[in-house]
């Protein structure tokens, strides 16, 4: 089996940056890679997942149960792994995911109390890994960037919001991700620099790369 290395983040905090810096890295390297970035918009197994974020089922997050929610972004992931890098995956190549199931778990824990947690990440694991059969990461970056700098690059992106890029969805997602990142064992990167500022995307990527040289 291959590889497979996610990237995961707050909304604006460079995922698929860095996720193409380290596709491109290892081919350059040698090394064979397949690059997947979630939602797959363009894919028909998406069509519930665009409803959720466009606010077909309500305009706050809230209005859909982190369980139905998640089955939505798990049909997604399941039809592009069947359909588009599977073979990929059992060939031993590197898959380098922006967004995976993290990202259920980031964003559909703020829908529950403390003492849910454990039992909703409990059930997202084997929901995603066992019964779905999806690969589960082998390493997991969280790029950490504080919300208000996360509104901020939102802003200047200038892209429609979904119902997610709010500042009170993003500020429980903040904490969310620090509860999984626990849970999970992920890799925290930092995406400031010493000053307190936005660290530069070539310094962000040298910090990835000591995270999963182990991988490599």
């Amino acid at each position: 089996m291959g590889k497979l290395i996610v990237i995961d983040g707050l909304d604006g905090s460079g995922k698929n940056t860095q996720a193409t810096l380290l596709y491109r890295r290892l081919l350059t390297q040698g090394k064979k890679a397949h690059l997947v970035s979630f939602p797959q918009y363009d894919s028909p197994a998406c069509e519930p997942v665009k409803m959720y974020l466009s606010g077909a089922f309500g305009s706050d997050p809230d209005a859909v149960n982190p369980y139905a929610a998640s089955a939505f972004f798990a049909v997604d992931r399941y039809a592009s792994f069947t359909l588009n890098w599977k073979q990929n995956y059992e060939a031993g190549e590197f898959i380098i995911a922006n967004r995976y199931t993290t990202a259920n778990a980031i964003h559909q824990l703020t829908k529950l109390a403390p003492e849910e947690h454990e039992a909703f990440l409990s059930w997202l694991y084997d929901f995603e890994f066992h019964r779905l059969g999806l690969p589960a990461p082998d390493r997991t970056i969280l790029l950490k960037l504080p919300v208000e700098m996360s509104l901020s690059l939102i802003e200047t992106r200038g892209n429609e919001k979904d119902i997610h890029e709010n500042r009170h969805h993003l500020e429980k997602a903040y904490r969310a991700a620090e509860t999984c990142a626990r849970a999970w064992h992920w890799t925290v990167v930092d995406c400031l620099d010493e000053t307190g500022g936005l660290d530069s995307i070539a310094h962000i990527s040298e910090k990835i790369d000591r995270a999963i040289e182990d991988l490599i």
